[in-house]
């Protein structure tokens, strides 16, 4: 998947990748493998984001489903 619009909008936050990971409850770690691709983000981390971002319901998808070209 590709994360950058979800890159882009954690940094339009003025928010760090720390910053996040503890807000939504996982390790900085975990968050860095799952916006690489190397591991799914969860249904509840997506609306744990979604809250945390100002990101809406029909927003989804272009954040968190679209492919790498």
């Amino acid at each position: 998947m590709d994360y950058s619009k979800l890159l882009g909008r954690i940094r339009e936050r003025a928010l760090t990748q720390a910053e996040v990971a503890q807000k939504i409850g996982v390790s900085p770690a975990t968050l860095n493998k799952k916006l690489r691709g190397h591991t799914e983000f969860t249904q509840s981390e997506i609306g744990s984001l979604c809250k945390l971002l100002g990101i809406c319901d029909k927003e989804i998808s272009a954040y968190f489903f679209t492919e790498k070209l």
